[in-house]
């Protein structure tokens, strides 16, 4: 089916957008109503990896859309991947969600990066390694997930990895498992967060690495069956690592930079909520368009004259209007050390936007009538989609109010033993 409405999300006049943003959003509002809306269907209802969308999108360059310019990649910052990003989840849930855990990999060795503090030697190394990665990328069309549940509280942020690290010659030894590993079995390298293992045998969250690991490695399964409620397009198969041996060059972040940018660079974890923001837009667009009698296929009846289904649409709009607003801010505050204030308006936009998601979903569905839960209709995938967002590690909904309400009571350092 084709998209409903391809007008931009964000419109480059009103939000004051970047040359760079209006274009990279135009191409993924242009591959979105041409290639993955007519496939999103698939996907779903086969439960199968969109493997075609990232061959064509290292045909347009999207699959680089965060490799600096002067590695051959579009070179998009933090704020331009994210709009484009919601317009990428206006159409497939799957294939932007799954896109995000590929580009992050190249954000966070890339632009984020370059924020923290590095010494020299270790600058000078990690601009070779990443090199490499990214040449992978732009070249060869190699795809890379980024695995990050284990089922405990690392995710979360509240203890070291279950996986682990152990250095050898040349290299390190991996061990562990990933669970809901998205891209799982499709991806060409795995972006691996761990626990590397000092000479003590112990291991803490500063001992931290980020590490490619060949999915064609020795050592590396893919278990379990993959048949969930939405987002069934992900393929987020378990990934278990036994002994797998990968050189020093797999590095795709040094020792401890990666914790340096979980502490410093919180909006880092903001890149799920992308799909969802389009996802709320992709469900206000169908039912604008299903009571104005204009979806594809259906009898061109007009219900849009019931005074029950434009008080709904109104409600619908102010949601929308509101999470796109508070999110947008959010976005463009992203920076390294960011104030208390822009924290929680992350936080805040994080949870707003994926409750908003599953809410205007739901009330699009009840809007539009039970015709709209057709699986023939997107709306139903939509629905179904959007009911994943508020569970995903690390920002869970409850994680984002738990951080808010302390936030908001305790300023650092203060303890109720004082």
């Amino acid at each position: 089916m084709s998209a409903i409405n391809p007008k931009p999300m964000f419109d480059a006049k009103g939000w004051r957008l970047t040359e760079q943003e209006r274009d990279l959003t135009t191409l993924a509002r242009d591959f979105g109503e041409t290639t993955l809306a007519s496939r999103a269907h698939r996907w779903d209802q086969q439960a199968t990896f969109p493997l075609e969308n990232y061959h064509d999108m290292h045909g347009n360059g999207l699959l680089g859309i965060g490799v600096p310019k002067e590695h051959g990649g579009l070179g998009a910052d933090y704020r331009a991947y994210m709009l484009t990003a919601a317009e990428m989840g206006r159409f497939c849930g799957a294939t932007a969600l799954t896109w995000n855990m590929h580009v992050c990999s190249t954000l966070w060795t890339g632009p984020l990066s370059d924020d923290l503090d590095l010494e020299p030697d270790a600058l000078a190394d990690h601009q070779n390694r990443r090199s490499e990665h990214f040449r992978r990328i732009v070249e060869d069309g190699a795809i890379y997930s980024q695995p990050f549940s284990e089922g405990g509280a690392a995710a979360a942020g509240a203890a070291p990895w279950s996986t682990t690290a152990t250095p050898t010659d040349g290299g390190w030894i991996i061990n562990g498992k990933k669970i809901f590993a998205s891209l799982s079995g499709f991806a060409d390298y795995y972006g691996i967060l761990c626990g590397e293992i000092q000479e003590s045998g112990k291991y803490s969250r500063r001992d931290t690495i980020y590490i490619a690991v060949p999915a064609k490695a020795e050592g590396v399964k893919v278990v379990g069956e993959w048949d969930p409620l939405g987002m069934r397009g992900t393929v987020s198969r378990t990934l278990i690592f036994e002994d797998v041996f990968v050189p020093d060059s797999a590095a795709l972040m040094p020792h401890g930079l990666y914790f340096q940018a979980a502490s410093r660079w919180p909006h880092m974890f903001m890149t799920l909520s992308p799909t969802y923001m389009g996802i709320c837009q992709a469900a206000y667009d169908f039912t604008i368009a299903y009571l104005r009698g204009e979806i594809e296929g259906l009898p061109p009846v007009k219900r849009r004259q019931f005074p029950t289904k434009q008080l709904a649409v109104a409600d619908m709009n102010v949601k929308l209007e509101s999470a796109k607003a508070l999110w947008f801010q959010a976005i463009s505050e992203a920076c390294p050390d960011p104030t208390k204030e822009q924290l929680m308006r992350a936080y805040t936009a994080q949870h707003v936007v994926m409750e908003t998601a599953a809410s205007l979903c739901a009330l699009a569905i009840r809007t539009c009538g039970g015709q709209s839960m057709l699986k023939s209709l997107p709306l139903e995938r939509l629905y179904r989609d959007s009911r994943c967002g508020s569970l995903m590690l690390p920002w869970t909904a409850e994680i984002c109010l738990d951080r808010l309400g302390k936030l908001a009571l305790y300023e650092t350092g203060e303890s109720d033993d004082d």
